[in-house]
């Protein structure tokens, strides 16, 4: 099938762990309130999350292995998501994260380092064919050559596209029609410096929207040229962060899609988000199109 949008990045199987009465605490016994083994990474997830608004995507990058197989298949089974760029190796049990969750605070935990670390390439290789028909794409940073080469697909075929956490001097961020910038990011590679600095200098490399999240603090956004416009989460009541920037990612995704202008794009993907975060598991209750303009208007 063609597709509206083409995601490329981090597909995995979550084990979510929502706790009922705080955060762990050394030595001390928690109850867990809700558990579960859903599609999860900052692909999977988006791509959950456009589907529920309406979107049909195409989806490509980590290796699907076989604990994690038959989960994603069921899953997506009645979906408009395509699974058919994927491969699925049989000698291997699939990526896998694991998360503790308690209202703001959450715990991921996984083995990503020591797959960084092996020397292979536990994911695709892009093809042009599954980018060339697609309207929008969210090409994500983690793959190195591979990320890269999606996004120049992305280019050739004149795909806008919207990525995630990539450094001013970056080719994903020069490209990109969207950066999103968490706090993570400005840890890593822009340490001691304010959001204001930070964003001057994604601003003076790229023509695109970047926009600088702050968890539940004010978002910054600007292009080149640009004074800084700020804006406000919506207020909700937090159940669980988890998914919380991929559902902001994908609400970027949609806005781009629809041809919004940046101030609706911001506000369109802080309302996905907020939904979001006011729900548990969040991949059996995406936000909803009609509930997103429903936060928005109120």
């Amino acid at each position: 099938m063609n597709a509206d949008v083409y995601l490329f990045g981090q597909i995995l199987g979550t084990h979510s762990f929502l706790l009922r009465d705080g955060f762990l605490r050394p030595d001390e016994y928690s109850e867990i309130d809700a558990q579960h083994f859903l599609p999860g990474g900052e692909t999977g997830t988006a791509a959950t999350v456009l589907s529920s608004l309406g979107v049909s995507v195409r989806m490509a990058g980590t290796h699907i292995g076989t604990q994690v197989a038959p989960m994603l298949r069921t899953f997506y089974q009645d979906k408009p998501v395509d699974l058919s760029a994927l491969h699925f190796p049989q000698d291997d049990p699939g990526v896998m994260d694991y998360v503790v969750i308690a209202g703001l605070a959450r715990s991921p935990m996984g083995r990503f380092q020591t797959l960084f670390e092996s020397g292979r390439r536990w994911w695709n290789i892009p093809r042009e064919e599954d980018i060339a028909h697609c309207r929008a794409a969210a090409v994500d940073p983690f793959f190195g050559e591979e990320s890269e080469l999606a996004a120049q697909l992305c280019i050739r075929h004149h795909v806008p596209y919207v990525t995630i956490d990539s450094p001013h001097n970056s080719f994903l961020h020069r490209h990109a029609a969207v950066n999103i910038v968490s706090g993570e990011c400005l840890s890593a590679h822009y340490p001691g410096m304010d959001k204001e600095a930070v964003l001057a200098r994604l601003q003076e490399t790229a023509d695109g929207l970047t926009i600088i999240t702050s968890g539940g603090g004010e978002m910054l956004y600007a292009r080149r040229g640009e004074v800084i416009r700020r804006m406000k989460p919506f207020p909700v009541t937090v159940r669980s962060t988890l998914g919380a920037g991929d559902t902001f990612k994908a609400g970027c995704v949609y806005a781009l899609l629809h041809g919004m202008d940046d101030d609706a794009l911001v506000r369109f993907a802080s309302a996905c988000s907020g939904i979001a975060i006011s729900r548990f598991p969040l991949p059996l209750h995406p936000p909803t199109l009609d509930e997103v303009t429903a936060l928005i208007d109120a």
